[in-house]
């Protein structure tokens, strides 16, 4: 006697797609589903501010087919069946894509005088559907997240065979990079300037003193602020951050420091940063001077004011944080969570009821990714450029820290602009003589209490990566062959070390002594073309001994 067949149970709950396939072999919908008892889409309560979306203006508009698969596809992401995606997430595929995508679809029924199948999703479509995007008049990387949220759901059809799926050649159902060098023409947020910072952090310090006095009023608005003082020292997400825990807070194996630690939606893993714990005289690495509040103080603050809130929470709240009560609309008096329309509002006001401004006058922007990158920075800084602390600080790997959050800001263009110009002057003044004394990269007029001196007893200025931006620095025609090896030397390193840091700290230096120092030194006739070629061949060949990688192993030394 046989075996007897095991049949698997099928869960009802799921959204399914009820098809059949044609002589061709299509995916044909069966006319009776379509449309469904319910269009509306629940995302429950979420990191952004959308709640459902509703498909009801996509069917009988001649694309029927599309609109029921996508909408059973979205909610079976919701149910988990196509792996772990989060409803925000979700919430973009809809918004950025759906929206945008059934749109392109009932002007392309419309224009072929007939209804669309699921077999009419093909390249033909999308480059189409690029197209339409092109036509709405937004910017390329906007164009680019509304393709991508539509890709993820056609491709999640596509594996379930309910569309054609062509993966590579001409005829690929999606072309292979539709939106090249997009990402340079993405700007990304920049970190503070030292006064924007100091504005800010007194202003926050301002503001968030009533939620330590007895009767807190519990606020939203409180309560971002409370999150922005948490943002600004630790450098985390904006989500990870909104969706603190109660037990966030870790012991450590110091005794005056905690962790915290936080949840990474994206990366499905938990972030980890050390704060210092409570002392008077202790303040974080992290910490800007102007903010003397200690954070894990704060935290524990809050923690206590929404205490009495958590029971009366709803269950999806229990165990978070930033709770309180709602003071407007249909939910007043019910137990809330900070959100990130909230976060805004609070930040919002802070800037116009302290007139923040940024260098040009308008509005200082105030946001998470840029407290973010000024973190990142501040530490950078604080380390002395220690770039893989600096990642680490950040949760993030050496190359993702280095290209998105190290970039110079205006200050440092502006700084370099400026030494150019110094440089010219001292050029032009012709005030070289017997007051300058040599270095290895040209002359200097005091190299004891210089610019960039230690100007303490005794000791000589070694601080030779800074020459080009000293006052009392000159060069002369005698001195192009030091120059041009100093020059080559620089150029060395970047094989020595990452590309985008050599461009951020070095790069600059061979485009002054190109561009300032021998550009103009030729165009005013004190120094020969002749001579400079020759010292730059001489340099190229046989640098000079101080600037040789066997006397000097790094030029970090001299920084």
């Amino acid at each position: 006697m046989g075996k007897r067949k095991v049949f698997a149970k099928t869960d009802l709950s799921i959204p399914q797609v009820e098809y059949s396939h044609d002589a061709a072999g299509n995916v044909v919908i069966l006319p009776e589903a379509i449309p469904p008892t319910n269009t509306t889409v629940e995302f429950g309560r979420n990191a952004s501010s959308a709640r459902s979306f509703d498909f009801a203006r996509w069917y009988g508009a001649g694309i029927d087919p599309i609109t029921y698969a996508c909408q059973r596809q979205i909610e079976r992401f919701l149910a988990g069946q196509e792996g772990a995606v989060a409803a925000r997430t979700v919430v973009g595929y809809c918004l950025n894509g759906m929206r945008n995508f059934l749109d392109c679809c009932v002007l392309r029924a419309t224009a072929f005088g007939r209804d669309l199948a699921l077999a009419d999703v093909n390249r033909d479509l999308i480059d189409g559907y690029l197209g339409h995007l092109a036509g709405l008049g937004v910017a390329t990387i906007a164009q680019k997240t509304q393709y991508t949220s539509t890709k993820s759901v056609l491709q999640a059809l596509g594996r379930r065979g309910l569309i054609p799926l062509v993966a590579s050649g001409d005829a690929a159902t999606f072309p292979k990079n539709p939106f090249p060098n997009s990402n340079r023409k993405v700007k990304g947020e920049t970190a503070l300037s030292i006064r924007e910072r100091q504005a800010f952090t007194v202003a926050l310090r301002r503001e968030i003193k009533p939620i330590w006095a007895d009767g807190a009023p519990l606020t939203g608005e409180l309560l971002g602020l409370a999150l922005l003082i948490v943002a600004l020292h630790t450098g985390r997400n904006t989500t990870p951050l909104l969706e603190m825990a109660r037990d966030c807070l870790r012991p450590h194996p110091k005794d005056d420091t905690v962790f915290l630690v936080l949840w990474k939606r994206r990366g499905y893993n938990t972030s980890k940063v050390a704060l210092r714990s409570e002392s008077d005289a202790g303040r974080l690495l992290e910490s800007t001077p102007s903010v003397r509040t200690n954070v894990e103080r704060l935290i524990r603050r809050v923690m206590s004011l929404t205490e009495p809130l958590d029971g009366d929470a709803p269950d999806d709240l229990k165990g978070r944080v930033w709770l309180y009560r709602s003071r407007n609309g249909k939910s007043v008096g019910q137990v809330t969570v900070l959100s990130a329309a909230m976060l805004a509002r609070a930040t919002n006001h802070l800037v116009s009821k302290h007139g923040l401004i940024d260098s040009d006058g308008a509005p200082l922007r105030i946001n998470i990714s840029r407290l973010r990158k000024t973190f990142a920075n501040r530490i950078f800084d604080l380390t002395d450029g220690d770039l893989a602390t600096t990642a680490a600080a950040l949760g993030n790997t050496l190359q993702v820290a280095d290209q998105n959050y190290l970039a110079p800001d205006e200050n440092a263009r502006r700084n370099w602009q400026f030494m150019g110009e110094v440089l010219v002057q001292e050029l032009l003044t012709r005030t070289i003589g017997a007051t300058y004394r040599d270095t290895p990269i040209g002359l200097c007029a005091d190299p004891v209490n210089g610019q960039y001196a230690p100007k303490r007893e005794g000791e000589t200025c070694m601080n030779f990566m800074n020459c080009l931006r000293c006052k009392h620095y000159a060069v002369t025609a005698e001195d192009l062959y030091k120059l041009f090896s100093f020059y080559f030397r620089v150029l060395a390193e970047r094989s020595r070390m990452d590309k985008r840091r050599w461009a951020r700290e070095y790069s600059h230096i061979p485009r002054l002594i190109d561009h300032y120092i021998v550009a103009e030194g030729l165009r005013r006739g004190t120094f020969k073309a002749a001579a400079v070629e020759a010292a730059r061949e001489r340099a190229r060949t046989q640098p000079h001994p101080f600037w040789s990688v066997d006397l000097i192993d790094s030029l970090e030394v001299f920084a």
